[in-house]
């Protein structure tokens, strides 16, 4: 175990599936994952050994089949998924917020036939709020759902899908026409409804109404399936609606998207503690003017610089979780904790990089594959502009002046 990156007060339990999922990671996905990534393969493996060891579950209650645990918990299962491979992470977590969404917002029906299955991995999870032209303003989305009867007809186009393919389930986030929203009356974001749509897996037409045309290729994030979604009339019954109730959709994705910030911290933390761990061995293994560069003071700058902000981005990702965990509310914590994580850690990478030398250039060496996965941190979850928007309106909140 490395020195960097630890956390203290966990339970034995917490550290016992930590050392589970470390030595997983250790064992089944370190050893592949760059062979995985060079040919864009689904980890299909990989994926099934993170059900056996109930990773799907993690945050389900019990009660459904779930081991029950914190986002504390998974989180840092989720830091040491990605120091493996960042992808693999990614499959996770789509899958999670979802959970997640359901068990805060789900009707009793709708927990009760989601997240027992969710929680063994034979449902799993999707959830789509961005569309071709819309960036990071979510409150001007166009997919619309029309009631027709007791069904709903949902029609648009969805973009940047984690899991699109490979996912049964897809939180889509519509808007609908509530009283007073076709004349203005009604803000954009309260005129909006998450649909649970189930699906099967796969590519192309996957029901009536419904078409995933195929993976969008990337220069990183490889392995992952990451898609469209094309609704032309897709017929969904009512009780499909998220919580039975419209206009609360905005709030629900909200809700999971401020937990998915944490998890993408983790995962800055996780890529960002790899790369240190790549830099600090090549350093010690490389020789220039009759010694290894470790010695060199230039080097021992930058692994110093490198260390400390694996440090300081674990800590603020470790106190997002935990103020959640509290029922507190995290969601300035965890913006700062997404910016920081995300940023320090294509800093991190680069470094490591850079003390490759020329073989950081090298499809050979794995930090050629860290400097390409880094920057989706920067825009996953909200880009770094927008966490940057959420922490400051936060800020002035409490620190508002009187008169």
């Amino acid at each position: 175990m490395s020195r960097l990156a630890q956390t203290d007060g966990l339970t034995d339990v917490q550290q016992e599936i930590l050392a589970t999922v470390r030595d997983f990671v250790d064992k089944e996905i370190l050893p592949v994952a760059t062979e995985l990534e060079h040919r864009d393969e689904y980890p299909a493996q990989i994926v099934e050994g993170l059900k056996e060891l109930g990773v799907f579950g993690l945050m389900i209650p019990e009660e459904y089949g779930g081991l029950g645990e914190s986002l504390l918990t998974y989180a840092l299962c989720v830091e040491e998924i990605a120091r493996g491979w960042m992808s693999v992470s990614g499959i996770i977590n789509t899958h999670f917020i979802v959970a997640y969404m359901l068990k805060q917002h789900g009707t009793q029906e709708q927990k009760e036939y989601f997240l027992p299955k969710m929680a063994l991995g034979e449902i799993r999870g999707a959830f789509s709020m961005s569309e071709p032209g819309l960036g990071s303003d979510v409150s001007a989305i166009t997919t619309k759902g029309v009631r027709d009867g007791d069904d709903y007809l949902l029609t648009g186009q969805k973009m940047w899908l984690t899991n699109g393919g490979t996912s049964t389930v897809v939180a889509v986030l519509c808007r609908t026409d509530e009283t007073g929203a076709s004349d203005g009356d009604v803000p954009p974001h309260k005129s909006m409804t998450t649909f649970l749509v189930e699906k099967e897996p796969g590519f192309g037409e996957v029901r009536p109404g419904l078409t995933i045309p195929g993976k969008i290729e990337k220069m990183g994030y490889k392995g992952v399936d990451t898609t469209e979604l094309i609704l032309d009339g897709l017929r969904i019954p009512a009780d499909r609606v998220l919580g039975g109730t419209t206009g609360r959709g905005f709030y629900q994705m909200m809700d999971g998207v401020e937990v998915g910030r944490v998890n993408v911290a983790a995962r800055g933390c996780g890529v960002a503690r790899r790369a240190f761990e790549l830099g600090v061995a090549y350093a010690q293994q490389r020789h220039t003017f009759g010694k290894p560069i470790a010695q060199h003071q230039a080097i021992q700058f930058k692994l110093a610089e490198m260390a400390t902000k694996v440090e300081a981005a674990h800590a603020m990702m470790v106190n997002a979780a935990r103020k959640k965990d509290a029922g507190r509310r995290n969601d300035l914590e965890a913006g700062m904790a997404k910016y920081l994580a995300s940023e320090y850690c294509k800093e991190v990478v680069e470094d490591a990089f850079r003390i490759h030398g020329g073989y950081g250039f090298s499809k050979e060496y794995e930090i050629e594959r860290l400097y390409r996965e880094a920057p989706m941190l920067l825009i996953g979850e909200g880009t770094a502009e927008i966490q940057k928007m959420i922490i400051g309106r936060r800020l002035l909140e409490e620190y508002r002046i009187n008169g």
